[in-house]
């Protein structure tokens, strides 16, 4: 039977407050005091509680993360990139899914991560007033993935002139009637991407001279299934749209599938660019906006371990996207039609 901090405190003839301090390090004991209780607890092979040790510093080791959804890929990339940096500093991982507006709403009424986390990450929600005092209640270091909020850590893309840049690439082809699949900007959850990457696909059309027709925006909810809807849907009209960008690769997938069923090619009669460089984005040939996904939780759950640790103050970080032109967009750049029977 392991020992216990009551036979390390009996051994050593201290009271258990008295071991307790000894084994955290604490000023206020004896060195010979400390000395025998050390003693005490290695003849015993006593193995403190990490549980009761965090207990008794006043911290949980913990960190709460917060996500709109956690059957996405990009959450599921971000959560992994997460528990990573904290497992390396002996962190545990508290995940609050709040699913649908209700659960949000419930969320940051109730804060069930008071007083069982050191910090909390909330990834890709555009802060209501309301919820960003709600979360200034716990008096904790708060770290926001994907948008900037005035006195919390923020880590993200600049996905507005991430999305020009796609969109930009495909006037640069010639493409003037180009559609956008994206995600529905009126969901109750305010994922952002859908807000920022709208306004950049228009914001690079207007630079070009054209007029961006609502028409050819069409929601695609950031699956393969909603993709492929909306690319039938943008087929059906009486003039096609060129070129395609969809707002995630998913959807990107979607759109070159009902594409080819109706007998089309890609990018002979319409181009398509993703967004995310999701692992599959090049197994599908498909031109992307490469985006530092893990890099975006690793660093924002580092700085919040460096807040904690004392050494870092609240600031807002812009990580770099990158154009990735494959088979897509360009027939050309196909990394199929360049391949030899030696590296496939």
């Amino acid at each position: 039977m392991a020992a216990s901090i009551e036979d390390v405190a009996k051994l050593a003839g201290v009271s258990i407050a008295t071991v307790s301090r000894s084994l955290r390090g604490l000023p206020d004991v004896a060195t010979a005091t400390r000395d025998r209780v050390l003693a005490a607890a290695q003849e015993l092979d006593y193995v403190a509680s990490p549980f009761a040790a965090r207990l008794a510093s006043g911290r949980s080791s913990t960190l709460g993360v917060v996500v709109p959804f956690v059957n996405r890929w990009f959450f599921a990339e971000v959560l992994g990139a997460v528990e990573s940096v904290l497992s390396k500093a002996n962190y545990d991982l508290l995940l609050h899914n709040l699913a649908d507006s209700e659960g949000r709403a419930e969320f940051f009424s109730a804060l069930p991560v008071r007083k069982r986390v050191d910090a909390v990450l909330v990834v890709s929600l555009a802060l209501t007033d309301d919820e960003v005092a709600a979360l200034k209640t716990l008096k904790l270091p708060v770290g926001v993935l994907g948008v900037k909020h005035p006195g919390m850590f923020s880590v993200r893309i600049d996905d507005v002139a991430a999305a020009r840049t796609a969109v930009d690439h495909l006037l640069s082809l010639g493409h003037r009637r180009i559609g956008l699949i994206g995600g529905d900007t009126a969901d109750p959850m305010r994922f952002t991407p859908p807000h920022h990457r709208g306004t950049g696909y228009r914001e690079a059309l207007t630079a070009a001279g054209i007029t961006p027709d609502p028409e050819l925006e069409v929601l695609g909810y950031f699956t393969v299934a909603g993709g492929e809807a909306a690319m039938q849907t943008l087929l059906r009209m009486p003039e096609r749209p060129t070129a395609v960008f969809a707002e995630s690769d998913e959807m990107a997938y979607g759109a070159i599938k009902a594409i080819r069923r109706h007998g089309l090619q890609v990018p002979a009669d319409i181009a398509v660019i993703g967004f995310d460089d999701h692992a599959t984005a090049e197994l599908m040939d498909l031109s992307t906006i490469r985006q530092p996904v893990a890099e975006q939780g690793a660093v924002l759950a580092q700085q919040l371990l460096d807040c904690l640790a004392g050494e870092l103050e609240a600031s807002d970080q812009v990580l770099g996207t990158e154009l990735v032109v494959r088979g897509s967009t360009v027939a050309g750049e196909s990394i199929y039609a360049t391949a030899t029977p030696e590296s496939v």
